[in-house]
């Protein structure tokens, strides 16, 4: 249910840009994150960080987008986002005792600390290609094209590398024989 609640803004953007345009899509994408926001801090008191930073790249990149009518700006925020995310997962390697993957998912399972590293890096190399690969197809094909492959290209590869990750880790699930 969580993930579904990640992936609504994304869904808005789309069905909103195919019955509109661009900068429309962008203002509702914009307003959808600023409500869900508002709920997580009502409902829970606080926001998580991946939610507060995709809210404030949001402002700043849709802002962009909007005030100067250009939506290369829209387009450039889940590169930058990514690459942050990369960045993140990275640092995470010389900060503190466990990697982020290891945080968000070790009570699951156990494994040893190098499996962990491995894992937290190949995070790191997804989130790069994936930026990469954003940019490429805002550069090298039109605005359509790209508002597809954001809805189904970069939600697509997700889901394919948590499946294929899931596969490979399902062996150090704690429970499993």
């Amino acid at each position: 249910m969580a993930a579904l609640k990640d992936f609504l803004p994304v869904v808005i953007f789309f069905a909103v840009y195919k019955a509109t345009d661009i900068y429309m899509a962008t203002a509702v994408l914009i307003a959808t994150v600023a409500l869900q926001a508002a709920y997580q801090w009502f409902r829970h008191g606080h926001v998580p960080p991946v939610q507060l930073l995709t809210l404030v790249l949001l402002f700043i990149f849709g802002g962009a987008t909007l005030l100067l009518r250009d939506p290369l700006f829209i387009q450039w925020k889940p590169t930058v986002l990514q690459w942050l995310m990369a960045l993140a997962f990275l640092g995470s390697h010389f900060i503190g005792d466990k990697v982020i993957i290891q945080r968000l998912i070790g009570k699951q399972m156990e494994m040893p600390k190098s499996t962990w590293s491995r894992l937290n890096l190949a995070w790191v190399a997804f989130f790069i290609f994936s930026g990469v690969l954003n940019i490429y197809v805002a550069k090298n094909f039109d605005e359509n094209t790209w508002v597809n492959f954001k809805m189904f290209g970069l939600m697509g590869l997700m889901l394919i590398f948590i499946i294929a990750q899931g596969l490979i880790l399902s062996r150090y699930i704690k429970g499993a024989e």
